[in-house]
Order: structure tokens, then C-alpha cells, then sequence
């Protein structure tokens, strides 16, 4: 969530100088990252590091559609949830051994 707000939140102001948002940007991705390394760490011993990506992004995916349409006012359209129901079903594959 942190990253999503880091990467994406700027574009709401989009007035403010490059540098600063980067700078504030970074600020905030850094309390993500020392949040997900420990738990990649964690989440080592029960998932392999194929599954805990794919966990990562389907995370990363739903919270970044609620972010667009709830903070940068975007549409959510049926194409949009075509191509995450084909994310999630590829994320179903990963889990599910042949």
C-alpha cells in the first residue's frame, strides 16, 4: 500500500517539483520495504519465492485498483476486470501443482 501511494500519489499533484516528489516518494516506499523484506523472510518458510511474488502482486494489483478509482477519481471499465480475472488465474496456476 505504502509503494502504490509512494509511486502513484504524486500524480495528484502533479504541480509539486520532480525532485520533491521523489524525495517524498522514497520516504515512503522505504517503510514498505523494511516491512516486506522481513516478511519475505517469514513467508519463506511456509511459500516458495515463485508463490510469495505472485502474492506480492495479486496484493499490489487489488490495492492499486481501489487506490485508482478511490484516490485519482479513475473509472474502473469491464476490460479492467478481464485482465485481473486472467492475473488471478494465472495466480491460481502458480499455487496449483500438476
Amino acid at each position: 500500500m505504502f509503494v502504490t501511494f509512494a509511486w502513484y500519489g504524486c500524480l495528484r499533484y502533479k504541480a509539486a517539483p520532480l525532485a520533491f516528489a521523489i524525495l517524498v516518494s522514497w520516504g515512503i516506499a522505504v517503510i514498505e520495504y523494511c516491512l516486506a523484506v522481513p516478511a519475505n523472510r517469514w513467508g519463506s518458510a511456509v511459500y516458495s519465492p515463485v508463490e510469495l511474488k505472485t502474492i506480492q502482486e495479486v496484493v499490489t494489483l487489488a490495492v492499486f485498483a481501489g487506490f485508482s478509482v478511490l484516490y485519482l477519481g479513475e473509472a474502473f471499465h469491464r476490460n479492467h476486470a478481464v485482465g485481473f480475472a486472467l492475473i488471478a488465474g494465472g495466480a491460481f496456476f502458480v499455487f496449483h501443482r500438476w
